[in-house]
C-alpha cells in the first residue's frame, strides 16, 4: 500500500493556499482545486483504484506473456540456441503487446473519461513547475540501460563455444 500511496500523493500539491490535484497525463501545467477533504478522499480512492489496476494488468499480462512465449518456443525448439532466444523474445513481445498493451490502452481511455467527473473548468488553475524535480527522462535512461545490459547478456549467452 505504501507504493500506491506514494504514487497518489504525487498528484496532490498545496498551491497558493489551496489544495490542488494534478492528474498525470492530463493537461500539462494545469491543476484543479480540491473543494473539500471529502472530495480529496474520493479522488484519492479513484487514483488508487486506477494505479492498482494498471499495476495488475502489467504484472499479470507480463507473466502470462512470458509463460506463453516459453511454451510456444519450446514447441518449436528445433534449431540453434540463439534462434531459440530470438524466437522466445519475439513471441514474448507480441504476446505482451496484446496482453498488456491493449488492456492498458483501454484502461487509459477510461481514466481520461473519468477525470471529467472530478474536474471542472471553473476549478482549473495553473500550477508552478515544482513537480519538475522528477525528470521523466531518468526513467527512459534506466530502461535503455537495462535493455542494453539485457542485449549484452543475450549476446554472450549465444556465442558459439
Amino acid at each position: 500500500m505504501g507504493l500506491l500511496d506514494a504514487r497518489v500523493d504525487r498528484a496532490f500539491r498545496n498551491e497558493n493556499g489551496s489544495r490542488v490535484v494534478v492528474f498525470a497525463g492530463y493537461r500539462r501545467g494545469r491543476g484543479y482545486v480540491v473543494a473539500s477533504p471529502a472530495e480529496e478522499a474520493k479522488i484519492r480512492s479513484f487514483l488508487k483504484m486506477y494505479h492498482f489496476s494498471e499495476f495488475l494488468v502489467l504484472l499479470l499480462g507480463s507473466s502470462l506473456a512470458y509463460a506463453w512465449s516459453t511454451f510456444f518456443a519450446n514447441i518449436q525448439s528445433i534449431g540453434k540456441p540463439e534462434e531459440h532466444v530470438l524466437r522466445t523474445t519475439c513471441i514474448y513481445l507480441g504476446m505482451s503487446a496484446l496482453l498488456v498493451g491493449v488492456p492498458s490502452l483501454l484502461l487509459w481511455r477510461s481514466y481520461k473519461k473519468s477525470l471529467l467527473s472530478f474536474a471542472s473548468a471553473e476549478n482549473e488553475v495553473e500550477v508552478s513547475g515544482r513537480g519538475s524535480e522528477r525528470r521523466p527522462w531518468v526513467g527512459y535512461a534506466v530502461s535503455a540501460i537495462a535493455l542494453l545490459l539485457l542485449a549484452v547478456i543475450v549476446f554472450y549467452l549465444t556465442l558459439p563455444k
